[in-house]
C-alpha cells in the first residue's frame, strides 16, 4: 500500500500532526467527537488555531483563509444512505478478501446520526441486500435486521371524495416476498454493519465543496463546511475550519437533488444525453394505531382523491411492526396550480374514510418529507466522471410504477464499488485520474437498467391530453401487454418549475382548518421531525436578493413558496413599506432538507446548500 501523509497544514501551527496514523477507532473518535453536538461551542481535539504572531491594529488576519486540514483516503463516499453504505460495505468486503486491511473507505454524512435525514415509504425488495449481506434477516444471525415486517397482501384503490374503487394492481406492484421497513432504521443498521468490517463512518460531517485537481480538473475529493460562521458571514469565537478529504475515487450518494451532485452534473455535463429529471414530493407520517385497526403486513396504494386530475401522485398505507402504520402521499412536482399545497393535500388525504378508519383513535408519532426522482430511465444521466461516480437516488434509479428505489440504489452502490476496486487495482499510479468505465457498462447490463427500461413510458404517459385517466389506461397496457417492448420512448414535458402557472390562471384552493386530531398545522408537524438549526449562521437557502424575489414572484404566484414547502420555511409578510405590500422571509431553522424549493421555485433562484454538519431533522421511524 502507498504511504499516506494526511497532515495538518495550517500555517499557524508550530508542528504538523498527522492523524491518519491513528488506528481506525481512535481516528474516528478524533474526527467525530465535536460533530456529535454541532450546536455546542466545541473544537476538534486535534486542531489548534493558535496564531504564530501577534496581530497589529492594521492586520486583516481572517481565520477563514487558513488552510484546511486534509486526510487522504482511497474512496470517499458522500452520503450515508442505502446506496453510499452499500458501496462502502462492498468495497471493504473486497479489500478484506484481498487481505488489504489498510484500504480506507470514508463515508461522510451531513446528519448528526446515520438515518436522521432518511425518509421513505418503505416496502423493500430484498434482492440487493440478499446479495450484499445474505444473512441480513436470518433468525440465527445475532446482528440481523430485526425490524422487517413481511408484506402479506396488497390492495390498490382509486379514491373518490368519500369512496374507494378496487383496481387491479400492476405486476410491478406485487409485494410477495418483500418487507415493510423504516428506511431510517435500516440505514442505521447498515451503518453498524459497515463499521464492523472497518469502514470509517463520520456522521455530522457536511460535505459542502467539491475539490478538483488543478492539473486536469478531475474530482479529487470533497471539503466539509466551516463551523461557527455568524449570520453576517463573520467567524464567531467557536469558528473551526472545514476539512478536506482527498480520494482517488469519490462517490456521490446524496440522494435526490444533492447540493454537490448538482454541481458535478453541471461541470461534466452529465445530462447531455438524457431528458430533464422530474420530481415528486413525498410526505409521510407514522401512526401508532389501535390494535383492532391494525392488519400486520397489509400494503395499500391509492390514486385519485385528493389530487386534481392534472396532478400526478398517489398515496400509501403500510401496516408494520407492532401496531404501526406508515401513511403518506406523493405529489408530482410538475403540478400546474400554484395554489396547490402538497402539505394541505396530505392533511386532506388523511380524512378519507379508507385511512381515517385506521388511524382514528391512534397517535401520530413522526412526520417527514423528501423530494424524490421520478424521471426514470430517460432521465438517467451519465453516472461516471473523472475521479468518481453518481450512485443511488443521486442518479435517479427509482422505479416509479413499482414504488421502489432502495434495491436499485443499493445495487448501484455495489456496482460502483466493484468498478472502483478494479480500477484502483489496475491503476496504482496515485497521481493518475481514475475513470469508472466499468460502472457505466455494469449499469447497462444490470437488473436496474432492465427494470427501468421496461417501465420507462408509464410516468410520462400522464402528460397526455387525457391526463390522469389516459395515463392509467396507457400504464395498464404497458404493464400487461407492451411490457416495455414498444419501439418508442415517451418524453417528459419539461422541467417541473416550468409547469407552474400564474396564480390568476388557476382556481384558488382553500384548505379546511386542521382539527388537531387527524390533521395538523404545519408547525406541529415540523415539531415531530426533531429539526434543529443554529439561527446565528448564514441562511443555507440562498436567495441573492430577497426584495427583488418578492417584487418578481409575489405578483405572479401569490406565495407559491409558502405552499410548496412542507415545513413552513417561506413566508410573505405584510409590509406597507415594500413595493408589492409584502416582504419575503425565510425561516431557515424550520428546513427539513427536502430540496423541494430548489426544484419547484419558478425563477430557480433558491439554491439549497448544506448548513452546519449535524443539523436538520432528526427523523425517527421514517
Amino acid at each position: 500500500m502507498r504511504a499516506r501523509a494526511a497532515t495538518l497544514v495550517t500555517p499557524y501551527l508550530g508542528a504538523c500532526r498527522p492523524h491518519s496514523c491513528f488506528p481506525p477507532a481512535r481516528r474516528r473518535l478524533l474526527l467525530q467527537s465535536p460533530r456529535r453536538a454541532p450546536l455546542a461551542v466545541t473544537t476538534r481535539s486535534f486542531t489548534a488555531s493558535h496564531f504564530g504572531r501577534l496581530a497589529d491594529v492594521n492586520s486583516s488576519l481572517d481565520p477563514r483563509q487558513q488552510d484546511r486540514e486534509s486526510d487522504e483516503v482511497d474512496v470517499c463516499i458522500v452520503g450515508g444512505g442505502p446506496a453510499g453504505l452499500s458501496a462502502a460495505i462492498r468495497l471493504k468486503q473486497l479489500a478484506n478478501e484481498a487481505g488489504k486491511d489498510e484500504f480506507r473507505i470514508v463515508v461522510l454524512e451531513k446528519a448528526g446520526e446515520l438515518g436522521d435525514h432518511i425518509v421513505s415509504g418503505n416496502v423493500i425488495e430484498p434482492s440487493a441486500v440478499n446479495e450484499l449481506l445474505p444473512d441480513w434477516n436470518k433468525a440465527d444471525n445475532p446482528s440481523r435486521f430485526e425490524n422487517a415486517t413481511p408484506a402479506t397482501h396488497d390492495k390498490m384503490r382509486f379514491l373518490t371524495k368519500k369512496g374507494s374503487i378496487p383496481m387491479p394492481a400492476p405486476p410491478q406492484m406485487n409485494n410477495h416476498g418483500n418487507f415493510i421497513i423504516s428506511l431510517n432504521q435500516f440505514s442505521k443498521w447498515l451503518g453498524e454493519r459497515a463499521e464492523e468490517i472497518g469502514v470509517e463512518v463520520y456522521p455530522g460531517f457536511a460535505a459542502s465543496e467539491i475539490l478538483y485537481k488543478p492539473t486536469d480538473g478531475s474530482v479529487m475529493g470533497v471539503a466539509t463546511n466551516d463551523q461557527g460562521i455568524a449570520r453576517d458571514g463573520t467567524p464567531k469565537p467557536s469558528f473551526e475550519r472545514g476539512m478536506e478529504f482527498h480520494a482517488r475515487v469519490t462517490l456521490f450518494a446524496e440522494g435526490c437533488h444533492g447540493s454537490l451532485s448538482k454541481q458535478v452534473i453541471n461541470k461534466f455535463d452529465l445530462r447531455r444525453d438524457s431528458q430533464p429529471q422530474t420530481y415528486a414530493l413525498g410526505l409521510k407520517e407514522v401512526w401508532e394505531v389501535k390494535p383492532e385497526n391494525f392488519r400486520k403486513g397489509e400494503v395499500v396504494h391509492s390514486m385519485g382523491y385528493p389530487l386534481p386530475s392534472d396532478t400526478y401522485g398517489g398515496g400509501w398505507m403500510y401496516h408494520f411492526g407492532d401496531n404501526l402504520v406508515s401513511l403518506g402521499l406523493v405529489v408530482g412536482l410538475d403540478y400546474p396550480n400554484p395554489w396547490l399545497s402538497p402539505y394541505g393535500e396530505f392533511q386532506k388525504f388523511k380524512h378519507h374514510p379508507l385511512f381515517k378508519s385506521v388511524i382514528e383513535g391512534g397517535k401520530c408519532i413522526s412526520y417527514g418529507a423528501r423530494a424524490l426522482n421520478e424521471g426514470g430511465f430517460q432521465s438517467i444521466p451519465k453516472c461516471a466522471f473523472p475521479g468518481g461516480a453518481l450512485i443511488g437516488d443521486t442518479a435517479g434509479f427509482l422505479n416509479v410504477p413499482k414504488i421502489k428505489g432502495t434495491h436499485t440504489a443499493m445495487r448501484s452502490g455495489m456496482l460502483a464499488a466493484k468498478a472502483a476496486w478494479n480500477a484502483l487495482n489496475e491503476n496504482k499510479d496515485v497521481e493518475s485520474t481514475i475513470f469508472l468505465y466499468d460502472y457505466e457498462d455494469a449499469l447497462r447490463e444490470s437488473a436496474i437498467w432492465k427494470e427501468l427500461k421496461e417501465v420507462r413510458n408509464m410516468r410520462p404517459s400522464f402528460h397526455s391530453p387525457l391526463g390522469l385517466y389516459g395515463g392509467i389506461l396507457y400504464s395498464g397496457l404497458e404493464a400487461y401487454i407492451f411490457r416495455g417492448k414498444t419501439p418508442w420512448t415517451l418524453q417528459h414535458k419539461g422541467k417541473d418549475h416550468e409547469a407552474t402557472k400564474h396564480a390568476d390562471q388557476k382556481p384558488k384552493i382553500e384548505y379546511a382548518k386542521n382539527d388537531g386530531v387527524t390533521s395538523f398545522d404545519i408547525l406541529t408537524s415540523v415539531s415531530r421531525t426533531g429539526t434543529n438549526h443554529e439561527e446565528d449562521q448564514p441562511v443555507h437557502l440562498q436567495v441573492d436578493d430577497w426584495d427583488r424575489h418578492a417584487r418578481e414572484m409575489w405578483p405572479k404566484y401569490k406565495g407559491v413558496e409558502n405552499r410548496f414547502c412542507p415545513a413552513g420555511v417561506y413566508e410573505y409578510v405584510e409590509d406597507e413599506g415594500k413595493d408589492v405590500g409584502v416582504r419575503f422571509q425565510i425561516n431557515a431553522q424550520n428546513c427539513i432538507h427536502c430540496k423541494t424549493c430548489d426544484i419547484k421555485a419558478p425563477a430557480q433562484d433558491i439554491n439549497w446548500q448544506t448548513p452546519q454538519g449535524g443539523e436538520g431533522p432528526k427523523y425517527t421511524m421514517t
